[in-house]
């Protein structure tokens, strides 16, 4: 059923592929003859940081989407910002003489705290600078608030809202509506802590998951609540009883307690001009930071061709071919292998963002990893998530380093399998038959029933997996199994947390890994260029590519007109899924 559904997908999306792909080769084409000029920074410019888009660690700065306000049944039209891009702009701007500040735009910023916690600590350093910045929102949710404090001054709309109650986690649980479908889960684990397959098997969350969870957030909250305390020099025990009493809610409590200033957009552009030297009827020169990117760099150029390459490891590790938002391991590992006999490249940096994925894969990078320490030296930057299959990436490198609330660890597998005879027979009223040449031919081939021996097959599968992690990370961070074992079972750390238990060696951001790279690189500061891999996909990259795969094409269609349809991909997607699973509760979503 699932498989005509797809091809019907693919047959429909097929009638309007030749015209798509002719009008993207056009765009294309006119693109590339039109060429992009040096961008001109003006006197008294004004750095403007709208990150209330989704963010990534590293993303084109092309044009905007041309397709952005058209409609369309295929892609969606939000746009990605980069994190390392992000980062560039603001220490570019601390460094060019005509921008006088920032203008910080984040009401509603879609990242994790670990990526707000990177840019907040560059703008604090171009704070330092003494140029200014300033926040101003109708707005801010609970992470917008987080970097508007680092700002000399947070602006709030009089009738606006300061969301400020601290941090939440909200899972989903679906067994009840398994046992209505007459749907089997069957489990196997390894780990008390390893909670991803607790929505299919519970109703609410184990002691144990809650006592993690309740752990991980209190450490992130904390993080977070300081540094706000710092900025604002408000005490961290008065913040607490703010966001326990809902104070911040109204506009004018929050203002008087000095975590907000009140004003209106035209009182917030007057302070804007006055502290650029413009005069009330000058315009202000606002610049996007894609834009500022493509002007003349004003930080020192480097001589020679030393280099540390920074590889971006971002998504869900799927298996041997990953995409747009996903680690595959035969993608990693040639990208690796070119950095790894590259003679200009003198040290490496993995950044990670990623819950995990499949344990085969994960394996696979690691040993690459290996592969490539004994050439030059490796270094890991945990950025929002580096977690299970994440972790099992980070562990065979030289060093680890990571933020305060990266989250982390779950050093632990399993595997799962969805019995659905008895919905298929009772619910819909099909049936299925075989024909084996042997007891177990049809052994993880079809979705019904599992014997005992075959689950016990399974268990051992999950058991070796566990017994290789573990030993694989005790090795890499040089502890006895037992004390890697006490760590692990699947519980998920902070960064500061993994800090203490020695699970990371480092904490900071990028920069700090880089550093260490250099270090260990025996490279001088301001002798070496800092290059960032795999390439950045621009916006018709990422059209052709989806556009010369007939399935991703369909899934695209379906997704965006049939929203009924994710159910399909996705369980599309488990069956690809190789091996047992390194992955964290991926429904985690702070709040």
């Amino acid at each position: 059923m699932w498989q005509f559904v797809k091809f019907s997908l693919a047959t429909l999306v097929g009638i309007f592929l030749f015209l798509i792909l002719g009008l993207f080769i056009t765009i294309g084409i006119g693109s590339a003859m039109s060429g992009e000029s040096e961008y001109e920074v003006k006197e008294n410019s004004i750095l403007k940081l709208d990150l209330n888009r989704p963010m990534v660690e590293n993303a084109s700065i092309e044009e905007d989407d041309p397709f952005a306000d058209i409609p369309n049944p295929f892609f969606s039209s939000t746009e990605k910002i980069g994190l390392i891009q992000i980062l560039s702009a603001i220490e570019r701007a601390r460094m060019d003489p005509k921008v006088k500040g920032i203008y910080l735009d984040v009401s509603f910023p879609m990242a994790g705290y670990a990526q707000l916690s990177e840019i907040r600590t560059a703008l604090q350093t171009f704070k330092a600078s003494k140029k200014f910045i300033y926040a101003y929102s109708n707005s801010y949710s609970e992470k917008g608030y987080y970097l508007a404090s680092v700002a000399n001054e947070a602006y709030l709309n009089p009738a606006g809202l300061l969301d400020f109650n601290g941090i939440s986690v909200q899972y989903m649980f679906f067994k009840k509506a398994f046992d209505k479908l007459e749907i089997e889960p069957l489990v196997f684990r390894v780990g008390q802590y390893k909670s991803a397959v607790e929505p299919f098997i519970r109703e609410d969350m184990s002691p144990e998951n809650r006592a993690q969870t309740q752990s991980f957030i209190g450490s992130i909250n904390r993080e977070i609540f300081a540094k706000i305390s710092e900025s604002k020099r408000i005490p961290a025990e008065k913040l607490n009883q703010i966001a326990d009493s809902l104070l911040a809610m109204n506009p004018k409590k929050a203002e008087q307690l000095g975590m907000v200033k009140l004003g209106y957009w035209d009182e917030f552009e007057a302070l804007l001009k006055s502290k650029a030297n413009l005069g009330a009827k000058e315009e202000l020169k606002f610049m996007k930071f894609t834009d500022f990117l493509k002007a003349k760099d004003p930080r020192p150029k480097v001589d020679g061709t030393d280099k540390i390459a920074v590889l971006v490891a971002e998504g869900e590790i799927v298996g041997t071919n990953g995409g747009d938002g996903s680690i595959g391991s035969d993608n990693f590992v040639k990208e690796l292998r070119k950095l790894r006999d590259n003679k200009s490249v003198k040290a490496i940096v993995l950044r990670i963002d990623s819950p995990g994925g499949s344990s085969l894969a994960s394996d696979i990078m690691w040993r690459e990893i290996e592969l490539a320490k004994k050439v030059k030296p490796i270094i890991a930057s945990m950025s929002d998530y580096a977690a299970s299959g994440g972790y099992y990436m980070a562990m065979g490198t030289d060093a680890i380093v990571a933020q305060p609330t990266t989250v982390t660890g779950s050093i632990g597998i399993f595997a799962q399998w969805l019995n659905v005879d008895k919905f298929l027979s009772n619910k819909l009223g099909i049936t299925q038959d075989h024909v084996n040449t042997h007891a177990n031919s049809n052994f993880l081939n079809s979705a019904g029933e599992l014997t005992d021996f075959q689950k016990s097959v399974v268990q051992h599968m999950v058991d070796q997996g566990y017994e290789s992690f573990t030993s694989k990370a005790a090795a890499g961070r040089h502890m006895s199994v037992e004390k890697l074992k006490s760590l692990a079972g699947g519980r998920v750390w902070t960064g500061v947390q993994a800090k203490s238990l020695g699970l990371v060696d480092e904490l900071g951001g990028l920069d700090k890994a880089i550093e260490l790279a250099a270090t260990k690189g025996k490279l001088k500061k301001g002798s070496y260029k800092v290059a960032i891999y795999p390439k950045a996909k621009s916006f018709l990259d990422q059209i052709l590519e989806s556009a010369t795969s007939e399935t991703s094409m369909a899934q695209k269609f379906a997704e965006s007109n049939m929203p009924w349809t994710k159910s399909i991909w996705e369980l599309n997607r488990w069956k690809k899924r190789e091996g047992y699973l390194a992955l964290m509760p991926y429904l985690i979503e702070l709040q």
